[in-house]
């Protein structure tokens, strides 16, 4: 298993529990989508996974490791992470330093480090921006540097932590695009952050938090039949899904099964 979590619980102010007895087991190679609205814990969780927080309760396992203090650093060499704020992100003075940054840190050569930095810039499409300054850049592209910098540290894991709700449509396709590219292509283990149902039917499998609990786990077309629970814990529905459900409480067109499917079918497109 790339992670596994057992009874894990966490307040901030050990008052409020803001994640609440959490079971969560991720395999290898997956992509699993985490939904919910603002105050679920699903960011909490994510500054639980690289060490940022620690668990009032409970342990995590990332790659087989412990996560304490002991493992912290080999753990974090397995895990990267992408906020939704790029800018919070940017340390170095251009994209690529800003790249380059964590090679430095592990104290990689440089002649292997511009390599790295030249091979993963081109891999996401931002090789003509590296002498650029992070202001310079559009949102997809700051996200694009952060998942460059990511790549170049050959993490296994990637947490995407909300990283397409700052940008525009084009940049939200863009990037929603690459990451799915990262779990096809180069087998990355991924776990992303999002109240967008849009992104997350893009997935293996998708979890559902409300209230610092997992309410449901399961395949995209399975959680996406929950639309009156999704609905009521103020998510916003995909397109297809509310088609189908104003179908469904039409009486006279809920008799055309083959329009019921066919529209069952559009929104679930990946």
């Amino acid at each position: 298993m790339a992670i596994n979590i057992e009874n894990v619980s966490f307040s901030y102010d050990k008052k409020t529990i803001v994640l609440k007895k959490i079971n969560l087991t991720i395999a290898k190679g997956k992509w699993v989508a985490i939904v919910g609205h603002n105050g679920s814990g699903k960011s909490t969780l994510a500054k639980l996974l690289v060490g940022l927080i620690v668990p009032d309760e409970g342990e995590i396992t990332i790659a087989g490791l412990p996560l304490n203090e002991d493992n912290i650093a080999e753990i974090r060499r397995q895990v990267g992470i992408v906020f939704q704020n790029p800018d919070n992100q940017f340390v170095g003075v251009t994209v690529k330093h800003d790249i380059a940054f964590g090679l430095e840190n592990r104290q990689i050569p440089q002649p292997e480090m511009v390599k790295l930095v030249d091979k993963y810039s081109k891999v996401v499409g931002i090789d003509n921006y590296l002498d650029k300054e992070p202001h310079q850049l559009s949102g997809g592209q700051k996200q694009s540097v952060a998942i460059a910098g990511a790549l170049a540290m050959n993490q296994h894991i990637m947490i995407f932590d909300e990283a397409t709700s700052m940008l525009d449509p084009q940049g939200k396709a863009e990037i929603s695009n690459f990451i799915g590219k990262l779990n096809k292509q180069y087998q990355k283990t991924l776990l992303t952050i999002t109240h967008d149902l849009e992104f997350a039917k893009k997935a293996d499998e998708v979890i559902v938090m409300n209230e610092g609990e997992i309410i449901y786990h399961g395949l995209p077309e399975d959680v996406f039949q929950k639309v009156d629970v999704l609905k009521a814990i103020d998510l916003d529905i995909p397109f297809g899904l509310k088609m189908v459900d104003l179908v469904n409480k039409d009486e006279d067109l809920n008799k055309n099964k083959r329009l019921v499917e066919s529209l069952w079918q559009y929104s679930l497109k990946r």
